[in-house]
């Protein structure tokens, strides 16, 4: 099954890949490696993974401005997510996210905690919307 939802559209073009979801705000100041792609927050629970292709998902952002650019430098160094979602995007990551060309939308329809990590993921920015293909997780308590 395709779940199509809106978002709202911050940084222009499509990008797919495999969601990887983040309970966690991200740094990208020092919680990121812009070589890699690896989060290497201490604690994080991402700590460890690539996000490098990926749809990536989070409430929004922490830390400093210069997170911007280590978006940026993940991108030349081909190590970015392909997207992001947002809950709520903070102008850190958006900044990021359009200097570095990678597509993004905050405010989608569907709560980040309901997408199943793992999921084949399409973000359009231009449209604001996101294509999701299969089940959504339950509502929580439910």
């Amino acid at each position: 099954m395709i779940l199509i939802f809106r978002a709202r559209g911050i940084s222009r073009g499509t990008g797919a890949g495999e969601l990887l979801v983040s309970p966690a705000p991200i740094s990208f100041l020092s919680g990121v490696d812009p070589e890699t792609g690896t989060v290497v927050e201490k604690g994080h629970p991402l700590e460890g993974r690539s996000i490098a292709g990926t749809v990536l998902a989070f409430d929004h952002g922490k830390g400093s401005t210069v997170g911007s650019y280590v978006l940026y430098a993940l991108q030349r160094n081909g190590k970015a997510p392909a997207a992001i979602i947002n809950t709520r995007a903070d102008p850190i990551i958006a900044v990021g996210a359009i200097i570095g060309n990678i597509p993004m939308v905050d405010q989608p329809e569907v709560a980040i905690g309901r997408l199943r990590p793992g999921t084949r993921v399409v973000v359009d920015g231009t449209e604001g919307t996101v294509a999701y293909e299969g089940d959504l997780l339950p509502e929580p308590g439910a």
